[in-house]
């Protein structure tokens, strides 16, 4: 049987489009393919089709998932989804289809011998460390507009898994989480519920400004930490273990670094 290759947008809506798109061709699944972006070089004997991204069949396939397997894998596969990995799209169609089609359940997570749900499980555990390491390294600072802003770029799309956390813990405070790689912000207003806005572009230096308390305490914090630091029991390894390089760029306290 021929190959089909269903072309998809790098988004939860996107990819779940193309998983109802999947299941609307009742062709079977073994010849199906989920494809997060086109691939420089075409296969031979295949056909492509692109999906355009439709928030019913997103919804209908969402309501799916929870109903038939629950809030928890509906939750793990959007973690798996928000990775940077080519082979999410398919890892997580066939996942599904463990689940669904052949009756894996809500234990499909466990049936890692099916090596699509293996790398779903993976895929998911990247995510949740990425999601576990921003919760501590995230630094907020407080703008002229007394709007506490964080600036990030985590290598997986999670800024809709961290604004939960940080809703519950400042419900009072206005803030901003700002994905710079992805030009997503996570807005807080103060004792309202949080939303995404995503497609812009911020240059931080022009349109944002400091408080002068901020520059002050920062100052000073960033003195502090680098003058409590023992010269002896300097570890850079184990540092960088615990704190890999790239989070380090965006925390105060390795400012002028």
């Amino acid at each position: 049987m021929e190959e089909k290759y269903l072309i998809c947008e790098d988004s939860l809506e996107g990819i779940f489009t193309g998983i109802y798109d999947a299941y609307a061709l009742r062709e079977g699944h073994e010849h199906i393919h989920i494809q997060v972006g086109e691939e420089e070089n075409l296969r031979l004997f295949a056909a492509y089709q692109y999906i355009s991204p439709d928030i019913v069949k997103t919804e209908k396939v969402i309501r799916t998932i929870q109903r038939r397997l629950g809030t928890e894998i509906y939750v793990e596969l959007c973690k798996a989804l928000s990775t940077d990995d080519a082979e999410k799209g398919q890892a997580v169609y066939q996942t599904i289809v463990d689940a669904i089609t052949r009756g894996s359940g809500r234990r499909v997570l466990e049936n890692v011998s099916n090596p699509y749900v293996e790398k779903t499980f993976n895929l998911s555990r990247k995510a949740r460390n990425e999601i576990h390491r921003l919760m501590e390294f995230v630094r907020f600072q407080e703008l002229e507009q007394d709007i506490l802003f964080s600036k990030i770029g985590p290598v997986c799309n999670v800024v809709s898994f961290l604004m939960p956390h940080f809703a519950d813990r400042l419900p009072l405070e206005n803030f901003i989480i700002y994905d710079e790689k992805r030009g997503i912000f996570g807005v807080h207003p103060a004792r309202k519920e949080w939303y995404l806005v995503t497609g812009q572009e911020l240059d931080v230096e022009k349109h944002l400004h400091y408080s002068e308390q901020e520059e002050s305490y920062r100052d000073l914090f960033t003195m502090f930490c680098h003058t409590i630091a023992i010269k002896e029991r300097k570890n850079l390894k184990l540092q960088q273990q615990m704190l890999p390089l790239r989070f380090q760029d965006y925390m105060v306290e390795f400012a002028g670094k």
